[in-house]
């Protein structure tokens, strides 16, 4: 059967001219690096975050580079604020194209079977419940214009076992689960779903492993790369799955970890 999609050649793979994409959790660092990476690849944008004065100036910033860009706020550890998200998304340009599900948070460090319930609530709601609300909102309706793309952020944390960030790796490794099973739900309508998995990002989220140099001596020694990743780096990742260039990629994480996990530790 021959393809009825254009085979677009040069930047045109990688561009993103036309779209409309929303990016949560836009005010972190990967969030910010993943609105910039978009604005420059000619992305609409609708950036959310909770409220802050730095969304609304990375919201300017991509409006300078010759893109339209909006906010939306919301808490997404607020389940009501999680569902409403997508319609209130949706009010800025009326679609949405391609949806990048990066907020999310660490929550408590330490043993797994010491996490109380109320941690535990919190950090599925943030990582995973609001994802699939906003998934749930705004999915059939991309479906309807037969392309279109959702990028869940997974971690490494969702494909190896953790003593310090368990609760975090159970949700991530949803996420992973999430990505496969829209995938197949969705592929047939023209919507892809994949996951990125990074490892160690030079992030605010990461400082203070970055501030622990017996903690660095050991993840450098099992990273092939000898260096932490930036979120450029991470950001590049998204924005190639959005793109033309992405288009057969469907269900898949992605990792971004410099080989961390595939890693010896020699």
């Amino acid at each position: 059967m021959e393809s009825s999609l254009i085979e677009p050649t040069g930047p045109a793979l990688f561009g993103l001219h036309g779209q409309v994409a929303l990016v949560t959790g836009a005010g972190g660092g990967l969030g910010q690096a993943i609105a910039r990476v978009f604005a420059g690849q000619g992305a609409d944008l609708v950036l959310s975050d909770r409220a802050g004065s730095e969304l609304e100036a990375l919201a300017a910033q991509c409006r300078e580079w010759g893109v339209r860009a909006r906010t939306v706020f919301a808490d997404l550890s607020d389940a009501r604020d999680a569902a409403s998200l997508g319609l209130r998304a949706l009010e800025a340009f009326g679609r949405i194209d391609t949806l990048v599900c990066n907020a999310g948070i660490q929550g408590p460090a330490g043993p797994l079977l010491d996490v109380g319930r109320v941690d535990w609530d919190r950090v599925f709601q943030v990582n995973l419940a609001s994802v699939n609300a906003l998934c749930a909102s705004l999915v059939p309706g991309m479906a309807s214009r037969r392309s279109a793309c959702v990028i869940l952020m997974s971690s490494i944390a969702a494909v190896r076992g953790n003593r310090a960030i368990g609760l975090y790796g159970l949700t991530k490794a949803a996420l992973s689960q999430m990505a496969r099973n829209l995938a197949v739900e969705w592929g047939p309508r023209g919507v892809r779903t994949n996951a990125i998995a990074p490892g160690l990002i030079r992030t605010p989220l990461a400082q203070a492993l970055l501030d622990d140099e017996d903690f660095m001596s050991r993840r450098l020694a099992m990273t092939p790369l000898r260096r932490v990743g930036e979120p450029h780096e991470v950001a590049g990742m998204a924005a190639m799955l959005a793109s033309p260039a992405g288009g057969f990629i469907n269900g898949q994480t992605l990792v971004v970890d410099g080989g961390t996990l595939v890693s010896d530790g020699g």
